[in-house]
């Protein structure tokens, strides 16, 4: 399967918009929108970070949408996150991006952070470079409860 990405067009958040309402991907992220089925509000946050100095792109397989990726934050603070089609988890979709967005985005430290029990995301961070470097408890949204995030950090 070929992995690229590209530039967010109009086009693409319809189908981001359906692969964040999917209820096993929510729980699996945790740390969400309050309100992951308001259009309007996920509308509003695109066109932000849209005009804004993230860097975002969205994921190619083969052709079709199948996630996006970012890095934003303030220098020496900036994290990456990406959000992959459940369809696609477990094929190695999403280290395949990431990988091309680091190269991308060569700056460093990079962080990330993810729901301590979310297994496949840890192993797509680890396999890119990040080492576990904290812990802590905050509340997701998509469980309704406070929970461990893991802090992982790639170095230069």
């Amino acid at each position: 399967m070929e992995v690229v990405l590209r530039e967010v067009h109009d086009s693409d958040l319809p189908v981001f918009f359906r692969q964040m309402n999917d209820p096993e991907s929510l729980r699996m992220a945790a740390f969400t929108p309050q309100d992951p089925a308001d259009r309007d509000a996920f509308d509003a946050h695109w066109a932000k970070v849209r005009t804004s100095s993230v860097v975002l792109r969205t994921i190619l397989a083969d052709g079709d949408v199948v996630g996006s990726a970012a890095v934003y934050g303030e220098p020496g603070e900036r994290e990456v996150t990406y959000w992959v089609d459940r369809a696609y988890w477990g094929q190695g979709v999403a280290t395949a991006a990431l990988r091309a967005l680091l190269t991308e985005v060569p700056e460093r430290p990079l962080y990330a952070r993810a729901a301590s029990d979310n297994a496949g995301s840890l192993r797509v961070l680890e396999k890119c470079g990040f080492q576990r470097t904290a812990t802590a408890r905050g509340y997701a949204q998509a469980r309704g409860e406070e929970i461990d995030e893991t802090v992982l950090t790639l170095r230069g």
